[in-house]
């Protein structure tokens, strides 16, 4: 009897406890999920309190739009830089998805020695350089609108001439324009020029190498760009190309689905591409491949680098795992997230960050962890110590986080201090204004020939422009003393500072010559881009590219392609070591896309 009272007190009770802890959690839950809720309709109430407060009482007359925009854009930077608002009427994601706009098809940028906007590239059969306008024009007025700058901010001016050169199809507009000359004077002229849906071309190069290596530059991911490649890629093997090389250096990606039918060209169907995976089932997705491929035997070689990111990495991150093409160049950027659309009212919207893409091996090289901030707010990317080991289809080892690694890795000619200031000054592309004024012609991209007396002119002229620039060891060398100063080793060691200053003067002739090879790589392609747009500045790069004469070495050995693509005890990474390089060097990718890329299209 004992036991049993015993037995049937402690269930009774032990459900009784179960009871309280179920109530328990629940009562947890409810009160997190309550706090959550109270916190963040508290936290609005304030915001909208605050507002009003400062919009009745404040000294001056606040703009509404302008100041919740900043709000916005504050709140959005605490998730990460593709989580963005997109105000009624801003067609930037339109733009950025389908790549077309009503426009005059030109590229502008802020030109420092006018205070104005130039003209830097007219787009190939586009209305703007149907009429004529050169690389090189000054824009003064748009519709008898002066367009200085005054006291705007630079991208905000910036934006300003764009939307004025942007329409609908099919309106007119009249642009006012200054025009160097070969004297040195200015010609001034006016356009009449009718706006059209103006669309920039995803394959804006294609052609067949020598080794019958056919070469498709692919250079982002918009509406039907798989089409433009799957043309490219039939035309070759028309042509007799016996291999592929894919160039998505710079590719900062787009569609999803477009990398999905890319991959499809070369892989059968059926095969899972990408799965996608966020904090809800509804954003969880499958791709596969669903049709029938062009062709899944011919050899692959895939030129990527840091600009590589986003679906550039879903194509070459999945030719990698499915062991159908070898990768060579740098690592990737390292964007392993997706975005999805979202309606806001107003007919507003914007672009959030759902989810984050696994590819074939099921590996994800997301690089950074917005979630992980510093205390100052800074995010760093994972190290190559805490990313993990994932296999391939035949299990060679790949890893994730912190973008694709290649295969055979090409080391990268670092930007010299000297040629950013050049780009950034205006200088290369001044000197190739007057360029084009002395040679109104020039033969085929094939036959050009830049000189050594043309380069000689070339330093000649940057004399004439009051040419100066930052020397990274002038700048150090000042912090070394202030330090000296401050830690009372300044006098003691004042002849040895003397002597190296004298030593690091600056000296634009000696780092002419010193980097005159990658200086004068840029110069050939900006005087080519006058005379043959995009194209032909690609065609021009051709000549000198460590990346693509290493992809058709390995395309051209059969042997070591099949090899690259099989399993090793250790990973066998071949490097181009760059000799003779002297000087500081700067290292930052933003910087080196920043020498080719204009501000905006118009």
């Amino acid at each position: 009897m004992r036991f049993n009272f015993w037995k049937r007190y402690k269930a009774k009770h032990t459900i009784a406890l179960a009871v309280v802890l179920l109530f328990g959690f629940i009562f947890v839950a409810f009160t997190n999920s309550d706090d959550r809720n109270f916190k963040i309709a508290k936290n609005l109430d304030i915001f909208n309190a605050l507002y009003k407060e400062l919009d009745m009482l404040y000294v001056d007359t606040i703009d509404p739009e302008k100041v919740i925009k900043y709000g916005i854009d504050a709140m959005l930077a605490q998730t990460d830089p593709y989580t963005e608002y997109y105000a009624e009427g801003d067609n930037t994601l339109k733009e950025l998805t389908t790549g077309k706009f009503g426009g005059i098809g030109a590229a502008i940028r802020y030109y420092d020695k006018k205070d104005r906007i130039a003209i830097v590239e007219p787009t190939q059969g586009m209305p703007a350089t149907e009429v004529g306008l050169k690389a090189g024009d000054i824009i003064l007025s748009i519709d008898g609108k002066d367009m200085s700058r005054g006291k705007m901010e630079i991208m905000d001016f910036s934006d300003k001439v764009r939307n004025a050169l942007r329409g609908e199809p099919g309106t007119v507009l009249i642009l006012k324009i200054e025009r160097p000359t070969l004297n040195g004077n200015k010609e001034i002229k006016e356009f009449k020029i009718t706006r059209r849906t103006i669309q920039t071309p995803s394959v804006p190069f294609y052609g067949m190498l020598k080794n019958k290596v056919g070469y498709i530059v692919l250079s982002d991911f918009t509406e039907k760009c798989s089409k433009d490649v799957k043309k490219a890629l039939i035309d070759l093997k028309n042509d007799g190309a016996t291999s592929i090389m894919l160039d998505l250096r710079g590719n900062g990606g787009g569609l999803l689905s477009e990398a999905v039918e890319i991959v499809n060209l070369f892989v059968p169907k059926g095969k899972e591409i990408v799965t996608t995976k966020g904090k809800i089932k509804q954003v969880g997705s499958v791709y596969k491949t669903t049709h029938e491929p062009i062709d899944t035997e011919i050899p692959i070689v895939v030129l990527v680098d840091g600009g590589t990111a986003s679906a550039s990495e879903i194509v070459s991150g999945s030719l990698q795992d499915l062991d159908r093409a070898v990768i060579v160049g740098n690592r990737t950027f390292g964007k392993g997230l997706v975005q999805t659309l979202r309606e806001l009212p107003y007919n507003s919207s914007m672009k959030i960050t759902t989810a984050k893409y696994y590819i074939p091996s099921g590996r994800c090289i997301q690089a950074i962890d917005y979630s992980k901030r510093n205390e100052d707010g800074s995010i760093a990317r994972t190290p190559d110590s805490l990313t993990n080991v994932f296999k391939t289809s035949v299990g060679r080892e790949v890893r994730d986080g912190g973008g694709i690694r290649p295969d055979i890795e090409v080391k990268e000619e670092k930007v010299p201090n000297i040629l950013f200031y050049l780009v950034n000054s205006n200088v290369i592309f001044d000197y190739a204004t007057q360029y084009v004024l002395k040679h109104p012609r020039i033969g085929k991209v094939a036959d050009f020939h830049y000189t050594d007396a043309d380069y000689t002119e070339f330093k000649k002229f940057v004399k004439t422009q009051d040419f100066k620039y930052d020397q990274q060891t002038e700048k150090v060398l000042k912090n070394l003393k202030e330090v000296a100063k401050f830690e009372g080793y300044l006098e003691d060691a004042s002849s040895e500072f003397d002597a190296l200053e004298k030593k690091l003067n600056h000296n634009t002739e000696r780092d002419l010559n010193t980097f005159s090879k990658i200086v004068r790589t840029t110069i050939r392609q900006e005087i080519i881009k006058r005379y043959y747009f995009v194209s032909g500045a690609i065609e021009e790069r051709l000549k000198d590219d460590p990346d693509v004469e290493k992809g058709i070495d390995v395309l051209g050995n059969i042997d070591e392609y099949k090899k690259l693509l099989m399993p090793k005890s250790k990973s066998v990474v071949s490097v181009i070591k760059n000799k003779g390089r002297k000087g500081k060097m700067i290292d930052d990718k933003d910087e080196l896309a920043a020498l080719y890329s204009p501000i905006t299209i118009a």
